[in-house]
């Protein structure tokens, strides 16, 4: 978006503002008009109001609901960029007689879908799970086919990319699809609809795209092209029944027509653990007392452990690999999970800098992970909860670039 003009911004499904520190660090021109955060079922609504609280500060602007989206479409303003990190869900849907086709209640792309058709966005950047391109087991790829749907129906042309943070320069192995699509009449639009996608897909998904330029592939490929044409389906519900396709980590739609081939990351040294961990100081309630020493042993280790099926009676053999107990330093973090700090499998123990003893990550170096300040999740909400929003979180910094391309685009 080329031009001095602000960029509005609205974030939805906000946690702490991943989307927004990072976008904010791209350029002032980012500016969020409109936030939304709610977590059904939680009385302390602590993302919410740890996103007030850092955005609030010096007389700023939160601008952020805390109520369920599905209620609050009809607040949201107009924008020019529509940014969130949704759940993988169920995303079908049935026939509703007189109402017509409709999607699950509760399942939250449906909200964005509506929210899209609205305020009809200039640009849309989504995160989500890598595994979102492959759901539901049973008919794969049809989610990620329906959402495509969607936005090809509403006059948008889309690419998407699984990027692994740590392929990136960055202290996390954390695999997300992140999907950017734009509005016809855009100067992105405009070139993707003249590319002759079958020919030219390769080209622009490795250097002419969205994300090649932020996030470096190598000029060959790790798979064949594949294509896919949403026009043989006749809608959101003939799509529901019956299609399938298999998408691959990175891929272009354009009139309905799909392009999708698996890239090769040209990798960048990632930043190791030693980098961001605490130098001395740590308090002494994340070290692991030596009396638990042997649970945790157990708990990183390999296993392998007889169980019978409840409902069939079936006997079979559990088996999962062993951890690297303690994480090493010299690598980037493993993926963070909602449950890290607790006594985990998935929990990060290092040895820690100053005293070699064994311990878990404090909060700020949970923190340091995603690329959040130090000291961002310490407004108040219990520590627990500190580690459980760092575990949903954005890695900020890849945020920060595809800002600085949509700038560019």
């Amino acid at each position: 978006m080329a031009g001095g003009k602000n960029i509005r911004v609205v974030e939805l499904f906000a946690g702490v503002g991943g989307f927004r520190v990072g976008l904010e660090a791209a350029s002032p021109r980012f500016e969020t008009v409109w936030a939304n955060q709610w977590e059904p079922g939680q009385s302390g609504q602590w993302a919410y109001k740890c996103y007030a609280a850092n955005f609030g500060r010096d007389g700023g602007q939160a601008n952020c609901s805390n109520q369920d989206i599905a209620s609050a479409v009809g607040q949201v303003p107009p924008h020019d960029l529509l940014v969130g990190g949704f759940p993988c869900q169920d995303y079908s849907v049935a026939s509703t007689g007189a109402r017509g086709i409709e999607g699950k209640k509760g399942v939250l792309w449906w909200s964005i879908d509506q929210i899209v058709r609205l305020r009809r966005p200039k640009f849309i950047l989504l995160e989500n799970v890598d595994r979102l391109l492959k759901s539901p087991a049973g008919q794969r790829g049809r989610d990620f086919g329906i959402i495509l749907r969607c936005l090809w129906d509403k006059g948008y042309v889309v690419e998407w990319r699984v990027i692994n943070a740590a392929d990136y320069g960055l202290a996390q192995r954390r695999r997300r699809t992140f999907i950017f699509a734009a509005r016809e009449h855009t100067r992105f639009h405009n070139r993707l609809t003249r590319l002759d996608l079958e020919k030219n897909g390769g080209r622009w998904l490795s250097t002419g795209g969205f994300f090649a330029p932020a996030f470096p592939v190598e000029a060959s490929f790790a798979s064949p092209a594949r294509t896919v044409d949403l026009a043989e389906y006749a809608d959101l519900l003939d799509m529901t029944q019956r299609f399938s396709a298999p998408f691959c980590g990175a891929g272009a739609m354009v009139g309905g027509k799909v392009y999708t081939r698996e890239v090769v990351p040209h990798r960048a040294a990632a930043q190791p653990l030693s980098a961001l961990v605490e130098q001395g100081g740590v308090d002494r309630r994340y070290f692991i007392p030596e009396d638990e020493l042997d649970k945790w042993t157990y708990m990183k280790g390999p296993k392998k452990i007889p169980r019978v099926a409840k409902k069939t009676g079936h006997a079979y053999i559990f088996s999962e690999g062993g951890i690297a107990f303690p994480d090493p330093l010299d690598r980037p973090a493993r993926t963070m999970l909602t449950s890290e700090g607790s006594a985990n499998r998935s929990t990060h123990v290092i040895a820690d800098p100053e005293t070699g003893r064994l311990r878990i990550l404090t909060p700020v170096e949970a923190e340091r992970i995603n690329g959040f300040p130090d000291g961002w999740t310490d407004t108040g909400m219990p520590e627990r909860q500190r580690y459980f929003i760092m575990g949903n979180a954005l890695v900020v910094p890849l945020i920060t670039r595809m800002g600085e391309r949509i700038l560019q685009v």
